[in-house]
């Protein structure tokens, strides 16, 4: 009999950043077109009411998680060898898995609807130094659960020239904005402040304005800019490699192209992410709901289309 099958699951779901259920089928179906690994069946799966019994379904499930071991191995190693070998090949935290298995369990039975915004996002908006005026930069959001409703662990990183920045913070979801800071210290001030348009599901992506100052320059001069944020369909190492500045004039969707986002009309994407991007002007700066929505629509068709 197979051991742990719904914690199993939902240390999956966490590791992958999906959003629901039919986001860990899509993930099986990536692997194997075939595939018996349902939304019906993991329902249960996910609940412990029931268990695959069929051989392929774990024989998938090796290959979503990239894992050097066979599908039976899945069904029959405790849940403490699961996640070891999870944090192993993957480079996790094994403290922080635990934990969101759990909260993930609350959205498991229709609980915690800020869940809905855990995964990893690529975020693009303007350079604030004077070394790279005119140039977009490129940062990571991770999104992870917290125990608290409608609030949710944040960390946005960036490969700057002088090295690895990495901030910690907090994301709440209101009704009429989603809203967060990043810090590298405990003065509880932010490096970075978030005002971000409510998200809809799938949550796609998120966009607003990021306030702050100046990281590298002569002086720190508060700042503002807009930012679109783009949920990826999984961790990709390329954002914790890649330099942060990105060439002049560069493709937005080739960018994503290569951190594993399908895109099928590259214009339109770079189309639409320069529109909304776009600054303000007269020394007012508020960002169009209508330029969100075209930027929703166009990422959650392709969110979707990456599911089917």
């Amino acid at each position: 009999m197979a051991r742990d099958i719904d914690r199993k699951l939902r240390l999956t779901a966490v590791l992958l950043g999906t959003v629901a259920r039919k986001d860990l089928a899509a993930a099986f179906r990536r692997v194997n077109a075939n595939t018996s690994f349902d939304i019906g069946r993991a329902d249960k799966w996910l609940q412990g009411r029931a268990q695959p019994r069929e051989r392929q379904v774990y024989e998938d499930w090796a290959k979503v998680l990239e894992l050097d071991r066979p599908g039976q191995w899945i069904a029959d190693s405790d849940i403490d060898s699961f996640l070891d070998e999870l944090c192993a090949r993957h480079g996790r935290d094994r403290k922080t898995l635990m934990r969101d298995i759990e909260v993930f369990g609350s959205r498991v039975n229709g609980q915690g609807p800020a869940l809905s915004l855990a995964g990893t996002f690529v975020c693009y908006s303007h350079a604030w130094s004077p070394y790279f005026r005119g140039r977009l930069i490129r940062g990571e959001l991770t999104v992870a659960a917290s125990s608290a409703p409608n609030r949710l662990l944040a960390t946005y990183t960036e490969v700057l020239p002088t090295g690895l920045l990495e901030l910690k913070g907090a994301i709440n979801i209101g009704k009429r904005a989603t809203q967060g800071g990043v810090g590298e210290d405990t003065s509880g001030v932010p490096t970075l402040t978030f005002c971000l348009f409510p998200a809809s599901p799938p949550a796609s992506v998120l966009g607003g304005l990021m306030f702050g100052t100046t990281l590298i320059g002569p002086d720190a001069q508060p700042s503002v800019t807009r930012i679109a944020m783009v949920r990826l369909p999984a961790a990709t190492p390329r954002l914790r490699s890649a330099a942060a500045y990105l060439p002049a004039q560069a493709s937005i969707a080739e960018d994503l192209g290569e951190l594993g986002l399908r895109v099928e009309d590259a214009a339109a994407v770079d189309r639409h992410l320069s529109e909304f991007l776009a600054v303000g002007v007269g020394g007012f700066d508020q960002v169009s709901m209508l330029a969100y929505r075209a930027l929703a629509d166009l990422f959650d068709r392709i969110w979707l289309a990456g599911m089917a």
